[in-house]
């Protein structure tokens, strides 16, 4: 019995996922021929499959008497524009499909265009992904039309499009006058300084998107600032990725006085912004009067130990921020010492990156003392420093003291079998730590039993998660199986 038929028969299957299976559109037609009788299905997801246009033909056949189907995924298809207009004209009549996406299909205006029509009949869809369809200015333009009459969708995704500042401009218009558009991705659209400008005119009267991607768009120390004017009266937007941006430390110097009086932001993404440590400084002094913000990500920013010691000052105040990304910031050692001393008080903090800051030894010991009293971090991530052996003594010391502590990345930090074996005695007795990753640390065959043994019961009962991948002597390992050498695939089993 082929699948189309058991479908045909089956009265009680509502989840569907047939994601990557090489379904061409041969195969697509049948399936979807199934859908124009069947009752129960209400999610199919038939992403990067090769429907293509005649698949996405029948199916809109199938959408005009279908009555079940509530989210479908055709993410990679090879749809085009074709296949996109069918698709448009089933939306115009039915009333039960509320997610779609079509990511990467190649729709181009033309595609935008209908759907644009649809969406202005439409209603009952609240989320459309369109990312990665090389949508310009035009199909911004439509879409921007039709987001003025549409009631229903609140989630729309465009990122990796190229419609630039016009097409920005023509959805800002469309965002003054929208009420349900909640969630707006426009990631890597090349918006620059006059698109962030739009949208922060919009901003000032739009109360209702609370989530805002603007990651990559080159929108400058001048878009910043703009956003900051808008934020300071905006009383929706609660998510803001400003991510790759270019803002620098004016930027981050704007967007501190607006944290100072902001009471709806919770989220927000600074990575890859080059802030400084003048921007961190800045940002600190906003955090020490913000009660609102719960993630800030700094990432690669060059904070230094200068950003560091000012962000730890702020943190012995701030009792809301609860997740802080400082990966690749070279804090150093006094960087870590700093925000060591802010976690023996700090009860608010759960989420920590200090990934990649050369952070060593040292920076280790007084993390591990920090963490005899600190109960609030539940995720801590060091890996990428270069903690060694030593570090990882001082840690396995404290495991079993801490009794909050679910997460440790120890990932790349030169730890050796001695520091592995002195870890896997922790694991014996921790009572929190669920997941350990060890990976790149040349910790040996002794180190690879030695951590097997330390998880024991833990590993096998699925209470404890262990990633200790080598890559040495070209060896991997499975930490159910034992380690398996890929030239000879001789096995060795963890010792009872």
């Amino acid at each position: 019995m082929t699948l189309s038929e058991a479908l045909n028969a089956n009265k009680t299957l509502t989840n569907l996922n047939l994601r990557n299976n090489l379904i061409g559109k041969r195969e697509a037609l049948a399936l979807l021929e199934v859908l124009k009788t069947n009752m129960t299905l209400v999610n199919l997801d038939l992403g990067f499959n090769s429907i293509g246009e005649e698949g996405a033909l029948a199916l809109s056949e199938a959408l005009k008497t279908n009555r079940t189907l509530a989210n479908l995924d055709l993410e990679s298809n090879l749809i085009g524009k074709e296949g996109t207009l069918a698709l448009s004209e089933a939306l115009k009549t039915n009333t039960t499909l509320s997610n779609l996406h079509l990511r990467n299909n190649s729709i181009g205006n033309e595609g935008a265009l209908a759907l644009s029509e649809a969406l202005k009949a439409n209603t009952t869809l609240s989320n459309l992904d369109l990312a990665y369809n090389s949508i310009k200015k035009e199909g911004a333009l439509a879409l921007s039309k039709a987001l003025k009459a549409n009631i229903a969708l609140t989630n729309l995704n465009l990122e990796f499009n190229s419609f630039g500042n016009e097409g920005t401009l023509a959805l800002s218009e469309a965002l003054k006058a929208n009420m349900t558009l909640t969630n707006l991705n426009l990631k890597h659209n090349s918006i620059g300084y006059e698109g962030a400008l739009a949208l922060s005119e919009a901003l000032k009267t739009n109360m209702t998107l609370t989530n805002l991607n603007l990651h990559n768009n080159s929108i400058g120390y001048e878009g910043a600032w703009a956003l900051s004017e808008a934020l300071k009266t905006n009383m929706g937007l609660a998510n803001l990725n400003l991510g790759y941006n270019s803002i620098g430390n004016e930027g981050a110097l704007a967007l501190s006085e607006t944290l100072k009086i902001n009471t709806t932001l919770t989220n927000l993404d600074l990575e890859y912004n080059s802030v400084g440590g003048e921007g961190a400084l800045a940002l600190s002094e906003a955090l020490k009067a913000n009660t609102t913000l719960s993630t800030l990500s700094l990432k690669d920013n060059s904070i230094r130990k200068e950003g560091a010691l000012a962000l730890s000052e702020a943190l012995k105040i701030n009792a809301t921020l609860s997740n802080l990304d400082l990966e690749y910031n070279s804090i150093g050692n006094e960087g870590a010492l700093a925000i060591s001393e802010v976690l023996k008080t700090n009860m608010a903090l759960s989420n920590l990156s200090l990934k990649d800051n050369l952070i060593r030894k040292e920076g280790a010991l007084a993390l591990s003392k920090a963490l005899k009293s600190n109960t609030s971090l539940a995720n801590l991530d060091l890996g990428y420093n270069s903690i060694e052996k030593e570090g990882a003594l001082v840690l396995s010391e404290i495991l079993p003291i801490n009794t909050t502590l679910i997460n440790l990345d120890l990932e790349c930090n030169s730890i050796g079998e001695e520091g592995t074996l002195a870890l896997s005695e922790t694991l014996k007795t921790s009572s929190t730590l669920a997941n350990l990753n060890l990976t790149y640390n040349s910790i040996g065959n002794g180190g690879v039993l030695g951590a097997l043994r330390g998880t024991q019961g833990k590993y096998d009962s699925g209470q404890f998660e262990l990633d200790i991948q080598l890559h040495w002597e070209g060896r991997s390992l499975d930490p159910l199986r034992g380690t398996q050498d890929k030239h000879n695939s001789n096995q060795l089993e963890p010792a009872q």
